[in-house]
């Protein structure tokens, strides 16, 4: 069963992503880029990572340009779902290596089915 890593400082939507992800995934729930980042260094799979970009600590943007930066994980998908509906927001994440970006509110199965298209294409 493949990792999903929920990262996101809103316990509300860890909890609603994980009742949706958790037949199809093993859900690690996370609350800010350290403890991603801590998570990566101890485990050596590469996981599925949906990632918020408004956390404390260390942002998403952060988070991205860090794993891309690794060997073991550089190549994990990272969706970025965050409040911030910008253009330049969706453009800078984008560049720096998110592989799609949704806007909160969301649809679980949207995201879902965002991720089975870039898992289609790994």
């Amino acid at each position: 069963m493949k990792t999903l890593l929920i990262i996101d400082d809103e316990p509300a939507i860890r909890l609603l992503l994980k009742q949706f992800f958790q037949k199809k995934y093993e859900v690690i729930l996370l609350d800010d880029g350290i403890q991603a980042m801590e998570w990566l260094a101890s485990h050596t799979e590469v996981p599925v990572m949906i990632l918020d970009l408004n956390m404390p600590a260390m942002s998403g943007a952060e988070v991205i340009m860090k794993v891309r930066a690794s060997e073991q994980h550089k190549t994990a998908p990272i969706i970025i779902l965050s409040a911030r509906e910008s253009s330049e927001d969706r453009i800078l994440c984008l560049r720096i290596g998110a592989d799609d970006y949704v806007v909160k509110p969301f649809n679980p199965e949207e995201v879902d089915a965002r991720i089975d298209a870039i898992l289609r294409r790994m």
